[in-house]
């Protein structure tokens, strides 16, 4: 479902179709998945990280599985893309089933829009862009986004069995990820009541479970929690027009070659202090789900990641961010604050 302002200021809802399976071993309902398509020859787009899980779905699939690629690439580079796509059609595969994070879920959004192909999309992070009819490629260093109701995966698996192997680190990045989905859709200019409730629901969530599971991986009950988050940011993420927060993100993802957890993480405590002055709604919902200052809740989170935490530690050059900054405020995405050249800049030396 997306939603549209038409004449006259009435909300316009639509709703591409989408069948959901949640809960601990919904994975094991993903070759049953592919028979109710129709589907005889699955490729399979695993990352490496989700290799045993992959193993096992690949097992399962058995005569069904026409192939398998296993080396999806962040920010979906069209090289990449262009390679799974003649795996694909020299194993004559009608459907496509990823496994793993961001980069499997959109490897296989690029080949379903490029082939009309059916997809299923088993997430082992809190990524969420499973939920959303976004696609983001990168082309010559340029990162580039668009939506269209067929990217979108028809079937999403969640099954928080697959994330209780994910290390601290990834935890603790991809749920702020999912923090940055939700918030962003707050302040969004199309925020309606049902992204308002989804977005609330899911940082509480988050901010909620998250300190737990970081104590205790396995915990379950938390992990469940953190992808019935996930599920709603991603949502939020369908439905509301992205904003600077995003915008950096792809800026410099794209740019620089940069994780695309770790970027979203470390910018995100950032953003918020630039722009909750703007967006009383926002910091008055985030402000009673922290019971303080949500920027400091989520810094304090952000700051505790044990891999790079700032721009200069991730590679980014610092001559580098004035340009990121002009190109930015030359074609800005909604924002509730106007992200002029100088203003950005300052926030991306604060971040580096």
């Amino acid at each position: 479902m997306s939603e549209q302002r038409a004449a006259g200021g009435v909300t316009v809802h639509e709703a591409p179709p989408s069948r959901i399976l949640v809960g601990a071993g919904a994975r094991h309902a993903v070759p049953g998945e592919t028979e109710r398509l129709g589907s005889r020859r699955v490729l399979l787009v695993a990352t490496r990280s989700a290799g045993a899980a992959a193993d096992e779905l690949a097992r399962a699939l058995g005569p069904r599985l026409a192939a398998r690629f296993g080396r999806p690439v962040v920010h979906t580079p069209v090289t990449v893309t262009a390679e799974a796509l003649e795996l694909l059609r020299a194993h004559g595969a009608d459907s496509v089933v990823a496994i793993g994070g961001g980069s499997a879920v959109g490897l296989a959004k690029a080949l379903s829009v490029r082939t009309g192909l059916p997809q299923i999309a088993v997430p082992t992070t809190y990524a969420g862009s499973e939920m959303t009819p976004v696609l983001g490629e990168t082309k010559d260093g340029v990162k580039t986004t668009r939506r269209d109701p067929a990217i979108a995966p028809g079937t999403v698996v969640y099954d928080p069995e697959l994330t209780s192997t994910m290390p601290p680190g990834l935890t603790l990045t991809s749920a702020l990820n999912a923090l940055a989905h939700a918030v962003e859709a707050l302040w969004a200019p199309d925020a309606t009541a049902a992204t308002d409730t989804w977005a609330t629901e899911a940082a509480d969530g988050i901010l909620t479970a998250l300190p737990g599971v970081l104590t205790d991986p396995q915990a379950l009950p938390g992990r469940e929690r953190l992808q019935e988050a996930a599920l709603l940011a991603g949502r939020c993420l369908a439905r509301t027009r992205m904003g600077l927060h995003h915008q950096l993100a792809h800026a410099l993802g794209g740019t620089f070659d940069l994780p695309h957890a770790e970027l979203h993480a470390l910018l995100l405590p950032h953003v918020l202090a630039f722009n909750l002055p703007a967006a009383p709604k926002a910091a008055a919902r985030l402000a009673r789900i922290t019971g303080g200052d949500p920027v400091a809740t989520v810094g304090a989170l952000a700051r505790g990641h044990r891999g790079p935490t700032t721009l200069g530690a991730l590679g980014v050059p610092r001559d580098g961010l004035r340009a990121v900054a002009e190109r930015v405020a030359a074609q800005p995405y909604p924002n509730p604050r106007t992200p002029d050249a100088d203003a950005v800049t300052r926030l991306l030396e604060d971040a580096w």
